[in-house]
């Protein structure tokens, strides 16, 4: 054996080694064709199809009936009030939406259900009554919010979801959450959010914003699709959706992402119902 071969092979072999383990992390969970259909080559209103101006708020009733009214499906967040009914809700403070101190996860359902909505009547709805306002006519997707009785929101979620008649796909930040209904809901379309390593270390720690955003977290819950902040996409992320991911896109502001992507979470214009 020549000395450039002595040199080549174990980089090749070491190359080789660093192709498959990065394969490994990233590989997707495949969807088949009924858990695909009511979602690929959708719209999806973002937290409903609430207005700029909040006079429809986001996350409320009225903005889950106009997507309904129009056509859309709907994307929209979950967590537990203190009393542990599954509410419907962005963010973990009050605060932005509802002008008060404290988490949602500290206040029970009475205490959440007298607060209004960014000003307006409206208050903060159970996944029930979106469920009851959908009514199945259009698909759901579902973003499961980290917290600190994840395992305990997934099972309610779940039941809830095995209660109700229509299309419902569920998401997350949280891997070991697309992992919880890896094991225990495997019908049940699932997916992983993610976004550039920037945008995720704004909200975790550097060294997990690296994992995130680059899907090296993908094989501990097998997501069957990627849903990735619109930009740039890392070689992972593109790999993976080489894999066979469905690739959601999420916010659009306009119709482009429509052209890459088997469906796209908007808000604050009127896309298609239907772009595949």
């Amino acid at each position: 054996m020549s000395k450039a071969l002595k040199i080549v092979l174990p980089l090749a072999g070491t190359a080789a080694a660093v192709i498959g383990a990065t394969a490994f992390l990233i590989a997707p969970g495949i969807a088949n064709k009924r858990q695909k259909a009511p979602f690929q080559g959708r719209n999806f209103a973002h937290r409903g199809l609430h207005k700029y101006d909040k006079s429809i708020p986001e996350n409320s009733l009225p903005a889950f009936q106009a997507a309904v009214d129009n056509g859309y499906g709907m994307e929209l967040d979950v967590q537990l009030s203190a009393d542990d009914q599954v509410v419907v809700f962005h963010d973990d403070s009050l605060e932005r939406v509802c002008g008060e101190e404290g988490d949602v996860t500290d206040r029970t359902w009475a205490e959440l259900s007298a607060l209004k909505l960014c000003g307006t009547k409206e208050r903060m709805p159970l996944l029930t009554e979106v469920f009851s306002v959908v009514g199945g006519r259009e698909p759901i997707i579902i973003e499961l919010k980290r917290g600190m009785r994840n395992e305990e929101l997934c099972q309610k979620t779940l039941d809830l979801i095995d209660a109700y008649k229509g299309p419902v796909c569920v998401e997350s930040f949280d891997p070991l959450i697309v992992r919880w209904f890896r094991l225990n809901a495997p019908d049940i379309l699932r997916g992983q959010l993610s976004a550039l390593q920037e945008d995720m270390s704004r909200v975790t720690t550097r060294h997990n914003a690296f994992l995130l955003g680059n899907l090296l977290t993908n094989f501990i819950g097998r997501p069957q699709f990627i849903a990735y902040k619109i930009g740039k996409k890392p070689f992972t992320v593109r790999l993976c959706e080489a894999m066979g991911a469905m690739k959601i896109a999420w916010t659009s502001w306009d119709w482009a992402s429509e052209d890459t992507n088997d469906a796209v979470i908007f808000e604050y214009y009127r896309p298609r119902r239907r772009f595949k």
